[in-house]
């Protein structure tokens, strides 16, 4: 699983010009699945996620993550995230996982990060044309792969 884990003060997702899910300060997270991917993945980067130090303390140093500031997650499945760009100029989406796959895994990956945040998240729909708006804070965008733990 890939994650483009970006700090907002604000995020929504809308779909079909109607807002879907929307979130004050927090975290706007685009995910990417493959076939690769498993629960020990879900399980690792769930914790990742909610316990990443990138907000500011009381000195303005990034040292509290979002369980701490009691800020929010929006999730929104992007299968481009695991483009192949090696040959030509189309991307290959041959790696992302095929929806069958896929959504009983961004499924999880809902409930995990729900489990580990202690409430409920906002998300997109998957396979949607969304239209996703935000304000990164800072900025502050961290690229995570759940194939690179070690």
């Amino acid at each position: 699983m890939i994650a483009v884990i970006q700090r907002v003060s604000e995020s929504s997702v809308k779909i079909e010009g109607k807002v879907k899910s929307e979130i004050g300060i927090g975290l706007m997270i685009l995910l990417g699945i493959e076939d690769a991917d498993n629960q020990e993945d879900i399980n690792w980067l769930s914790k990742k996620i909610v316990n990443l130090r990138i907000f500011p303390d009381e000195n303005g140093v990034m040292n509290r993550s979002v369980l701490e500031v009691g800020g929010e997650i929006l999730l929104i499945s992007q299968f481009t995230l695991h483009a192949s760009t090696k040959k030509g100029n189309r991307p290959s989406y041959i790696k992302a996982a095929k929806p069958d796959f896929a959504i009983p895994m961004y499924e999880k990956m809902i409930s995990a990060l729900e489990n580990e945040l202690g409430k409920s998240i906002g998300t997109g729909e998957f396979g949607a044309d969304m239209k996703v708006s935000l304000i990164n804070d800072g900025p502050v965008t961290i690229v995570i792969d759940s194939k690179n733990k070690v």
